[in-house]
Order: structure tokens, then sequence, then C-alpha cells
């Protein structure tokens, strides 16, 4: 009995994280409140001057490395600021409530992605894809 109650309690804890909340990505660690995270990707398009149906998948949009992306809250502070990888994406954690994505112009591109007007929940993960125009047509 006491082996079943023992076997109970360690599978409650570990359940439960120690006390955490059950997310085992968060044992141990201290998350700061009201926060939430942006996924980002930066792609530019279009790569060829004519479209084909179906698509060739040789003309689908190209990732956009090295772009910068600037997090603004509502009153115009910057509370988060990343490049993206060669392979475009970017992973931002940014506080919660109303957020301006802004992506900076990127040398070779003839557009720049226009700024994107988030709501961010506290523990909330948001996947955006900022648009740059090649200029191709």
């Amino acid at each position: 009995m006491k082996r079943l109650l023992l076997l109970v309690a360690v599978a409650a804890l570990a359940n439960t994280g120690c006390g955490g909340t059950g997310d085992s990505s968060t044992v141990g660690t201290t998350v700061p409140a009201d926060t939430g995270h942006l996924e980002l990707i930066a792609l530019a398009g279009p790569v060829c001057p004519v479209e084909t149906d179906p698509p060739s998948p040789d003309c689908a949009p190209r990732p956009v490395g090295d772009a910068v992306v600037i997090v603004t809250d509502v009153d115009g502070s910057e509370v988060a600021r990343g490049a993206t990888a060669v392979d475009g994406t970017l992973s931002l954690a940014v506080p919660a409530g109303e957020l301006t994505v802004a992506a900076q112009a990127v040398d070779g591109l003839l557009g720049t992605a226009p700024p994107i007007t988030v709501v961010i929940v506290n523990g909330q993960t948001l996947n955006l894809t900022l648009d740059y125009d090649t200029g191709i047509r």
C-alpha cells in the first residue's frame, strides 16, 4: 500500500511539474507574466514573371534572410527586435497586448512587408508571414 501511495504521489508531482503549470518547458524556469511569442517567416515573391496553374514549385516565394523586424506597443515603444535567419524565420518573445510588427527594408527587394497589428494573449504563440515584393512582373 505504501508503494502505491508513493507511486501516485510521484505521478502527481510529475504531472504538475513540481508545482508548475504541467508544461515541462517551464519547469525550473521563470516565465515572465503576460507574455507570448511571435513565430515569423519572411518570404519574397513573386519569383517567376509568369504564374502557372498549377503553380510551379520552382516559383514558390523565397525565404528572406537578415530581415530586421521591430515590434512596438501601442505607445510606439520598441518591445522586441530581431533579424530573420537564412531560412526566413524568427522567433520573438513579446509582451501580451496590442503590438505592431514592422519589417524593415531589405537590400535587393523592391517592396517591404507592410506593418501588421496583432493582439497577443498571455501564453499565445502567433504565426505571421511577412510578404516582401521582389518587383518581378
